[in-house]
């Protein structure tokens, strides 16, 4: 009865945080209402409140869910990161990049992020953490780098951090861009050449993944 119960409350939570991204999504952050999201979710105000202490600590957990592919399988990731920095770094990107284009949920807390939410008081303090919690990422990709030298699989014309904040600028301006305005360019078939000459640029040109 006890694990039922818990169950039933992480299947409570889950369904208001998945209707926190719909409706966030569909009306902004600032325009939502604790009520507006225990509708989209069919539960009680109660029920928000036995999860959620506001809407600050529900965009929270919101952020949270999302795992990126770097983060998955930390003995897996190293191990291919140790084997082929290279290709680990093509690999992903294009996984990033592929969460993006199919899966709806992950696209749309980048979407929430990036461009439905008014970043003042506890709401900055709040981006401004998991910006934070983002230096996690760099310290993969450029330790990846870095052996990518080693291994002699690109010249060194660009320090492991120079490559890696390029990498990442490239990145973020393609989602972020995208995700504002998906018209402006049809990424499915623009990343890859995209990517493809920005890693020629290094020395070399990686296979992409699959």
């Amino acid at each position: 009865m006890v694990r039922r119960t818990k169950e039933d409350a992480l299947e409570t939570r889950n369904r208001i945080l998945d209707a926190a991204v719909e409706v966030f999504n569909r009306q902004g952050v600032a325009q939502t209402s604790l009520n507006d999201v225990a509708r989209e979710a069919g539960v009680t105000r109660g029920a928000i409140y036995w999860h959620f202490a506001n809407k600050v600590s529900m965009f929270d957990a919101m952020i949270e869910r999302p795992v990126c592919p770097l983060m998955i399988n930390a003995e897996d990731r190293d191990a291919r990161l140790e084997a082929d920095p290279l290709g680990f770094l093509r690999a992903s990107t294009d996984e990033f990049i592929g969460k993006m284009l199919n899966d709806t949920s992950f696209r749309s807390v980048f979407e929430i992020f990036w461009h439905k939410c008014e970043y003042i008081g506890e709401m900055a303090t709040l981006r401004d953490s998991h910006l934070e919690e983002g230096e996690n990422h760099i310290d993969i990709i450029q330790r990846a780098f870095a052996l990518a030298q080693e291994k002699d699989q690109i010249d060194r014309r660009l320090t492991p951090h120079q490559a890696t904040i390029g990498l990442i600028a490239l990145l973020d301006g393609l989602l972020f861009n995208w995700t504002r305005k998906p018209g402006m360019f049809p990424l499915a078939s623009y990343a890859p050449g995209i990517l493809d000459a920005w890693f020629a640029g290094l020395g070399v040109t990686p296979k992409p993944c699959g």
